[in-house]
């Protein structure tokens, strides 16, 4: 625990995301470090087997997933979807030594105790791979948003057989979870420096999709 102490005063945001890996790190010990750093926290904490990764978003990072999250809101409400939104709980199965905090996450139709999308905007390369981790969860759905582009994971095998590199998720080009959005318009508003201005595009174009359906 010492160590992850130490881990945690360094992690000072020097770098405008900085991310730390620990490995030979128990269960205990993650569920310690997560019990200190409490809901208020501004780190991202996952871990997979015994390695522990500790990230300190960027405003880059911060703005995106504000961002991401405010759209999906108007998508959901001019849609009339019903969901709930996780936002970065931290979800874990001790059983599957696999823990983690999206960016973003929603359960879409009912609540339930993990989110059908989590979505997690990549800044950094690196560190514990997103789709085991989530596929350790159970999450169907999986959005990255990198290099300005979508990226979206449909989990199609609970026992990766064809998609075994991706861990049983198949890359695909429209949400499963979400068969209504274009994926295309929420990335192209996205482009939009101006927030406001961005979701009124959103919104008017979203509207002009409905009416033509």
């Amino acid at each position: 625990m010492m160590l992850l102490n130490d881990l945690t005063q360094r992690l000072q945001a020097d770098d405008p995301e900085e991310k730390r890996i620990v490995t030979g790190v128990s269960w205990q010990q993650y569920e310690a470090l997560i019990a200190d750093l409490g809901d208020s926290s501004g780190y991202r904490v996952a871990y997979l087997d015994e390695v522990l990764e500790i990230v300190s978003p960027s405003r880059r990072h911060e703005r995106g997933k504000t961002r991401i999250g405010g759209l999906l809101e108007l998508f959901f409400l001019e849609t009339d979807t019903e969901y709930f939104p996780k936002g970065s709980t931290t979800f874990r199965k001790e059983d599957n030594q696999a823990g983690g905090e999206p960016d973003e996450s929603y359960c879409i139709g009912t609540e339930k105790d993990f989110p059908d999308l989590a979505i997690e905007v990549v800044v950094t390369s690196g560190g514990i791979n997103r789709l085991e981790l989530y596929w350790r969860l159970g999450v169907r759905e999986v959005w990255f948003w990198q290099n300005e582009n979508f990226s979206v994971y449909y989990l199609r095998e609970e026992t990766p057989a064809q998609f075994q590199q991706t861990f049983g998720y198949e890359r695909i080009e429209r949400s499963e979870i979400l068969p209504n959005l274009d994926i295309n318009l929420l990335a192209e508003c996205l482009l939009n420096c101006h927030p406001l201005a961005a979701a009124k595009e959103f919104r008017q174009r979203l509207r002009s999709q409905l009416d033509r359906a």
